[in-house]
């Protein structure tokens, strides 16, 4: 049985506020969780128009209210921007409110530009520079296994539970994936970002494997860009969206998430369509016979024990859609009914 779970950056649709992306994300996770995906991941960006969630952290805790059973995580924290003993301390919290339900997925990438990522970090960004130091403190904090010569030693990590959050490597290339090896830690690939290389970054991972106190064996999760249409047509349209997206960021345009109608509408030259071209790879679009066998083909050549979908679409509607079919293609096991 194939594991499915998602991934949210709470997009905000041309048309659409922030405030109906969050609603958007809170309802997403509440069918997410009676579907029977396995996880839902939140993202961490700063200073885009498009997505709008810059602290999965609360927003995690806002979606373990309304859900039941499905794992809940960051996909993920920037870790660069942060201390880790914070970073720890604020996921055994939510650990401590939903045992055995968060993931604390962690990444080097600023989740936005530059500038931004300064003001973020109050001008102290240290652009993943020490980010392995970063991870391998956050396992001993949360493992009680620092070394003795380490500051934090001995310091009293709150809240004092019985379990651990899941420790997860974010990355889309070799220095994630070894990194993680080399650590023992569980990993996603973001074929997604990198839709080129993650065969042999997977295998990579798998090959130089470290047990360590968070994994005593590899876990490889492929995280995929996804949508699942009922027609073809519909994904025809849907995917104009998509591409009109692709455009406006290889011209570093800062907008929302293009909707339906615009992307029908919008006409290109000959570089664009190149840009749109270059970045089909990424994205697996059709109806659910199409994309199941694009998924198990994928999840076959990662020997991926998991795929963790991202679908962004031009509505809400249909984004909701994708993640129904899927399921249902898949056989996922939905939530029992109220009797």
């Amino acid at each position: 049985m194939t594991l499915l779970s998602v991934l949210d950056q709470t997009p905000v649709i041309a048309g659409h506020s922030v405030a109906d992306a969050i609603a958007a994300t809170v309802e997403l996770a509440q069918l997410a969780d009676d579907l029977g995906y396995t996880r839902y991941w939140c993202a961490e960006h700063h200073g885009l128009r498009g997505v709008s969630n810059p602290c999965p952290e609360v927003m995690l805790a806002r979606l373990g209210s309304v859900t039941k059973r499905i794992r809940l995580g960051s996909g993920g924290v920037m870790l660069p921007y942060y201390s880790p003993f914070k970073v720890a301390e604020q996921f055994m919290m939510l650990e401590a409110l939903f045992p055995n339900r968060i993931d604390l997925g962690v990444g080097r990438a600023p989740g936005g530009d530059m500038r931004t990522a300064q003001a973020v970090a109050a001008g102290d960004y240290n652009r993943g520079d020490i980010f392995p130091q970063q991870v391998a403190e956050l396992i001993g904090l949360m493992h009680g296994t620092l070394p003795d010569d380490h500051p934090a030693n001995g310091v009293l990590l709150q809240p004092q539970i019985d379990t651990r959050p899941q420790l997860w490597m974010l990355g889309s290339s070799e220095f994630g994936g070894l990194l993680a090896a080399q650590l023992g830690i569980r990993f996603a690939f973001a074929h997604f970002i990198n839709a080129h290389y993650g065969q042999q970054v997977a295998e990579a991972y798998r090959d130089r494997f470290t047990a360590g106190d968070e994994a005593q064996q590899p876990y490889l999760a492929a995280a995929v860009f996804v949508i699942c249409a009922d027609t073809e047509q519909e994904a025809i349209d849907l995917e104009k969206a998509v591409d009109l997206r692709r455009v406006q960021m290889a011209y570093g345009l800062n907008e929302p998430i293009p909707s339906i109608a615009q992307g029908i509408a919008q006409t290109y030259g000959e570089r664009e369509r190149l840009v749109i071209d270059r970045e089909k790879p990424r994205s697996i679009i059709g109806t659910p016979e199409t994309v199941t066998a694009r998924l198990q083909a994928l999840q076959e050549r990662f020997q991926a024990d998991e795929l963790i979908v991202l679908t962004v679409a031009g509505s809400y509607r249909a984004r909701l859609r994708s993640y129904e079919l899927l399921a249902d293609a898949f056989a996922l096991t939905r939530a029992a009914s109220p009797s």
